[in-house]
This record gives structure tokens, C-alpha cells and sequence, in this order.
């Protein structure tokens, strides 16, 4: 810190860092036993359909440049590769860097972040976070771990909401393949005279829970029917477009 820099404030926190206020330079920290970077509040995960959405909040920062994301499956179950899912081995060891969120550097007030791992295969995950400082230091956070289930069969749920006007979503599930492969599944919109009126999904899908979103805006009042179709399966359900 430059000699001719004017202190303004000075405050120690419940870690012994002195945070040191200036005009010209900033926000300071300094501890002769060494900084505590970050201050790790919480770090969790929760399973929301096929997705995974970790959140965690700090305290405190110094200098921290940001959290590596860090992945691993942890139960041997599937995983893809090259348009195909694989049995893994149990308790594989080694962690996936899947993606980094920027820090906020140095700060004493609490900061939220989150992050949203999405897609998945059934299976359960283990995350952890690598927060790394500007020179290079780091240290990992506890290991959280989600699950998403693997769907028993092929459904389709009544759409919501129900009469709707004009957007309505449909979720369905769609079942693991017992070649583990993925499977080629179709919804569509038909109205009450069998026209095809829209097409929400045709492409080959993951095992899991979808969810699609259904926009009847050029559509008149009515009865509509909407059908899913997958490896021989057909599934149709009625809903009421109201205008």
C-alpha cells in the first residue's frame, strides 16, 4: 500500500483479518497469521426434474477470483458418451471441472451464488466447489450429493394449468433403455378433429422427467388433444384452450 494513501477506516473481523479502508486504494485486508479468503457459509444441492441446482452463500471474501465447479458420479449407474450411455464403474474416482463462477473479490458483505447443472441421466452426483484466490491458492468446500431417479416406464401427465389460456405445460417421463440407448420420442398437439397443430418434441431423448411448455396463442377456443409417442408407447391426454 502506497505510503501517501489516507486511511479512513479500520475494522477487524470475528477471523482476526484487519480490513483496512482508503481513499486511493481501495478495500485492504491483512493478517499476520495469514487471510482467510472465503468464508463458506453453505453449499447445497436440490434436484429439480432431470436438473441439478446447487446455491451457496459466503460470508466473507478476500481476493477470491472465483469457484470451480467439480463433478463426479458416484454410483456406477450410466453415463453418455458418443450418443450412448455406458455403464460406469463403481465409485469411479476422479472429479469433472464443469464450469466456473466468477468471485466478487474482496467484499464483507454476503454474497448468493448459484449454479444449474442440467440434463442429466439418472444416477447420483457428488459436487464440490475450488475456490481459488487471485495468486493461485485454493481450497475445496464439503461434498454435496443429489440423486436423480430413474423413471419405471413411460408417462404422461394431465397438462397444467387445465383449461388454459394460452400457455399450458406438459411433463412426461420418458424410461432408461435396456441397450442404453437413447430413444426417439414425439409430442404432439392434435384438435378435436385429429389435425396435427404443433409438434412440441421430436428427437431422441435421455432417460428422465421433460417438461415443455405449449403456446396456444394463434389457436381458437377448444378441445385439444396432445400424444406422446416413444419405442411403441402411446400415451394421449385432453386439454381446453379458453380464450
Amino acid at each position: 500500500m502506497p505510503a501517501t494513501n489516507m486511511i479512513t477506516d479500520l475494522a477487524f473481523d470475528s477471523f482476526g483479518n484487519l480490513w483496512i479502508c482508503t481513499i486511493d486504494a481501495g478495500l485492504l485486508i491483512f493478517n499476520e497469521n495469514g487471510i482467510v479468503p472465503v468464508e463458506l457459509v453453505s453449499f447445497s444441492a436440490n434436484v429439480e426434474m432431470n436438473n441439478v441446482n446447487l446455491n451457496w452463500v459466503t460470508s466473507t471474501e478476500a481476493n477470491n477470483r472465483g469457484f470451480e465447479i467439480e463433478k463426479r458420479n458416484n454410483d456406477g449407474r450410466w453415463k453418455m458418451e458418443d450418443g450412448k450411455f455406458i455403464r460406469q464403474s463403481v465409485n469411479e474416482d476422479g472429479w469433472d471441472v464443469i464450469s466456473f463462477v466468477e468471485g466478487k473479490g474482496t467484499t464483507t458483505e454476503q454474497q448468493f451464488y448459484s449454479y444449474i447443472d442440467e440434463n442429466l441421466s439418472a444416477g447420483k452426483y457428488q459436487y464440490r466447489l475450488k475456490q481459488i484466490d487471485f495468486d493461485g491458492t485454493y481450497e475445496y468446500s464439503n461434498i454435496v450429493e443429489a440423486e436423480i431417479n430413474q423413471p419405471l416406464e413411460f408417462s404422461l401427465s394431465q397438462n397444467y394449468p387445465n383449461p388454459f389460456n394460452p400457455i399450458t405445460k406438459i411433463k412426461y417421463t420418458v424410461p432408461q433403455d435396456e441397450r442404453g440407448e437413447m430413444r426417439n420420442v414425439m409430442l404432439k398437439v392434435y384438435d378435436i378433429l385429429g389435425n396435427e397443430v404443433a409438434t412440441l418434441v421430436n428427437e431422441k431423448q435421455q432417460p428422465g422427467v421433460y417438461e415443455v411448455e405449449f403456446d396456444a396463442a394463434s389457436l381458437s377456443s377448444g378441445i385439444y388433444i396432445y400424444q406422446l409417442k416413444a419405442a411403441g408407447n402411446i400415451i394421449s391426454k385432453k386439454m381446453t384452450l379458453i380464450k
